[in-house]
């Protein structure tokens, strides 16, 4: 299993979501700057953060830990981008499609905690 982030589907998810929140958090208020924006694109470049910084650890105990981080921002993303949907600072159906996005990566670390919980035995 490779250790190249640049190789990871995972990798490219969050990679790709990470853009796309930034685009569409552009329009918020400026009073959100330092709020709800600057926490919700904080918690999207922890996803892709976590996965890099795990690949250069030593251990495959290391790099699950921070693909477990990972996973807890994806989710912490979906609820800011809900949270946001709410308060009417994202249209519902492009935070919706961000949520769905948000979702597939979690499951796709998930998958690969998994697989290298194998390999760890």
């Amino acid at each position: 299993m490779s250790r190249d982030p640049d190789k990871l589907h995972a990798f490219h998810l969050a990679d790709a979501l990470i853009i796309d929140i930034y685009k569409e958090t552009e329009a918020f208020p400026i009073s959100e700057r330092f709020g709800l924006q600057a926490q919700i694109r904080r918690a999207a470049v922890s996803m892709a953060a976590n996965i890099v910084e795990g690949s250069a650890r030593r251990s495959i105990r290391e790099y699950v830990h921070f693909l477990n981080v990972a996973t807890g921002s994806a989710f912490e993303t979906r609820y800011l981008l809900t949270l946001a949907s709410r308060l009417g600072l994202v249209p519902a159906g492009p935070a919706q499609e961000l949520i769905n996005r948000a979702t597939v990566l979690a499951k796709a670390l998930i998958s690969l905690m998994k697989a290298l919980d194998r390999m760890d035995r």
